[in-house]
């Protein structure tokens, strides 16, 4: 029987032609070149999946290189996150490199193009270039200033670069066509001045490339073979293959696929920015983030997020994703590798009057009853118990399967209880639950022939430990925070996507839990140890409910 053929997305496709027809003698080069300007979000993570799994199919090689041509926003900070976020997620690069480190040879190359008339310095202000580029359907007009000579360009250029004007008071633009009908193409920017100390040359210029003439130069300078990026620069290709052909460097190829829209998520970094200053956030890997750093806080592992990035593939349209894949790829994940542990968020307490006092009974729990090793941990069974809250009603419905009078329910690992009283308070609210136990009932060992319909977890009092638990949820309330201009996005913050509780009892095996650590708290969810967490104050957080709560709430 014949193997069945591999299925290739498009970019793969391209990459095998172009294997196949001998191009640059086989090889395959890619980079992913963030700006240093903010953290990771998750449409980086698809991106980082993409250009990092292209190289290793292909034997390849990946360098991660930094756009940092814009002193203003970049710092070291971001630098330092962003290459901790893909060795987090499982990459390494065979270079790191920096737009910076090539300033001098992008001059150059800036150079040689105002010798060969195809570039000149442009006194007028952004107002009068935008008066005089044109629009879709009419032809931009010349500046004033295009048919200056080639010496003068050059002096003046020189200049720029020496400090000698203020900022904004000149431009250098490529002289290509005012009246094509790509905009992009009518004298586009290549060097503004901007007096600026940067986060790596220092003082060194005071004039910086554009994105588009230092982006594909700085590909064509690495050699690099298939520089991959998302739908927003198909327009740019143009230009970017114009300056390849008028410097005469390496053929660089840009390919475009359509970049992560993902439902009640918004990955505007200037936005996500704001919301940061503006502390509607802790900061940017607060855990309601969709900043790599914030789903690593949450508890998302790198595998869940490679796998989402895989799932949804390689497209040339764009299309908004349902943020409920990615939950699904985590709960994937963390149903195999989590263990299983008893934590009570609202606790109600239970007395088991016919339980001797003082008692205490080491019971065997399994872990993770999913794994392939059969791990066992013991849970100390008392008198005084906790339960959720929300599992106890006094007056329940027939097909209420949890705990309520006169009826028997089993506890987790442990025994079958009937519910015989309860306690209320002054004003009427129920404080303690009255229990009888079934001795031959234990789990594994049941020889009572009593039914119970539902199963409960539970916390020994005596034993418990407290944590605060903050049960995050979706930040924004609809599908696409920015679909409507004319509405500010901060008017769809979800009110309740952070909930805490100071209050939550947990089994005592979790007093050792370390910041990182993740666990399948039953019947309530998957939670993951906050960097901040103690011994001594001890934080969780939710990382996503067991079933999708949302589809529920459409």
């Amino acid at each position: 029987m014949s193997e069945k053929k591999e299925s290739l997305n498009f970019i793969e496709q391209i990459i095998e032609e172009d294997i196949a027809n001998g191009k640059h003698a086989g090889r395959v080069h890619t980079r992913f070149p963030p700006e240093p300007n903010g953290y990771l979000h998750i449409g980086h993570a698809k991106s980082i999946v993409l250009n990092f799994g292209l190289g290793k199919k292909y034997n390849g090689m990946t360098n991660l290189r930094f756009d940092d041509t814009n002193p203003t926003t970049e710092e070291t900070e971001y630098v330092n996150s962003i290459k901790e976020d893909i060795k987090w997620l499982g990459f390494e690069w065979d270079e790191e490199l920096y737009t910076s480190d090539y300033f001098e040879q992008l001059y150059q190359f800036a150079v040689k193009l105002i010798k060969k008339g195809k570039a000149y310095v442009d006194d007028s202000s952004s107002e009068e270039m935008a008066a005089l580029k044109g629009t879709p359907t009419k032809p931009g007009v010349a500046s004033p200033y295009r048919d200056r000579t080639v010496e003068e360009n050059l002096d003046l250029f020189a200049r720029m670069k020496a400090g000698e004007f203020e900022d904004g008071s000149r431009i250098l633009r490529a002289k290509i066509d005012m009246s094509s009908s790509n905009m992009l193409m009518r004298d586009p920017l290549m060097y503004r001045i901007k007096h600026q100390h940067h986060h790596r040359t220092g003082d060194d210029w005071c004039i910086y490339p554009i994105y588009d003439f230092a982006h594909g130069q700085s590909d064509s300078i690495e050699e690099i073979t298939h520089s991959i990026c998302t739908l927003e620069f198909e327009n740019h290709r143009p230009l970017y293959n114009w300056f390849i052909k008028e410097l005469e460097i390496f053929p660089s190829r840009q390919i475009e696929f359509a970049r992560l829209n993902l439902t009640y998520t918004m990955m505007s970094k200037r936005k996500l920015l704001q919301l940061v200053q503006e502390n509607i956030v802790e900061g940017w890997d607060d855990p309601r983030m969709p900043t790599i750093s914030g789903l690593r806080r949450r508890g998302y592992t790198a595998l869940s997020i490679r796998n989402f990035a895989e799932r949804i593939g390689v497209a040339k349209r764009e299309n908004l994703i349902d943020v409920g894949l990615l939950e699904f790829s985590v709960r994937e994940d963390l149903n195999q590798s989590t263990d299983r542990v008893m934590a009570v968020l609202d606790p109600l307490k239970v007395v088991i009057t016919n339980y001797p006092e003082g008692k205490t009974e080491d019971l065997i729990i399994e872990n993770n009853p999913n794994s392939e090793e059969k791990v066992t941990r013991i849970v100390p069974f008392s008198r005084e118990i906790y339960i959720e809250r929300e599992d106890f009603m006094e007056d329940a419905p027939k097909k209420f399967f949890r705990m309520s009078q006169g009826r028997n329910t089993r506890l987790k690992g442990a025994y079958i209880l009937h519910c015989d009283d309860v306690v209320k308070d002054d004003k009427g609210e129920i404080v303690e639950v009255h229990c009888t136990y079934y001795p031959e009932s234990k789990s594994g060992q049941d020889t009572s022939g009593v039914k119970a319909k539902g199963v409960l977890h539970w916390v020994s009092i005596p034993h418990a430990i407290d944590a605060e638990v903050r049960l995050y949820d979706r930040l924004f309330t609809v599908e696409n925070p920015l679909h409507d201009q004319d509405i500010d996005f901060r008017d769809y913050i979800n009110p309740d996507s952070l909930s805490v509780i100071k209050n939550a009892k947990l089994e005592p095996s979790l007093q050792n839990m370390l910041p990182g650590n993740r666990y399948q708290f039953m019947r309530k969810g998957y939670f993951c140890v906050d960097k901040n967490s103690k011994s001594d104050q001890l934080i969780v957080n939710r990382t996503v409910t067991l079933r999708d709560s949302w589809g529920k709430k459409k």
